[in-house]
């Protein structure tokens, strides 16, 4: 079982393409699945506090991203490059964009006491130039 595994990731890794769909195909997914979470199950509990509000479009905004993202990453494995460093290097920087940007949004959002806020601020603009980078990889493709 752990050799199946082993095996995949060296695949996954040797094969940007495949990453970056498998990462987009389950980052999209989620994207759907949190955003529906923020407008359904999350605006109830936000509601009571005093930026509840500003926290719910922190929500949307790490949702959106995410959702964006995620078809950044189908599209870059879709398109087939003779420059397999630049592909690699857009799909790692999306990825870590999107787990950076979004997901400290999501944490920040869900610490109503503030515990986490001085080492999760940092981590979303960092995640932002990560996205920015994958940007700009891509258009060296």
């Amino acid at each position: 079982m752990n050799l199946v595994l082993i095996y995949r990731l060296i695949y996954l890794s040797s094969h940007p393409g495949s990453l970056a769909w498998k990462a987009g195909s389950l980052l999209g997914a989620t994207s759907v699945i949190l955003g529906a979470f923020g407008a359904h199950g999350l605006q109830s509990r936000l509601a009571s506090l005093p930026d509840g509000a500003r926290r719910l479009d922190n929500w949307k905004t790490a949702a959106h991203y995410q959702a964006i993202h995620s078809l950044a990453l189908l599209a870059l494995s879709i398109r087939q490059s003779q420059t397999r460093s630049q592909s690699r290097a857009a799909t790692y920087l999306f990825i870590a964009g999107v787990v950076g940007f979004s997901g400290s949004l999501y944490l920040l959002t869900l610490d109503s006491e503030k515990k986490y806020h001085k080492v999760l601020g940092p981590i979303t603009p960092l995640g932002g130039l990560a996205l920015i980078g994958g940007w700009v990889a891509l258009s060296l493709l």
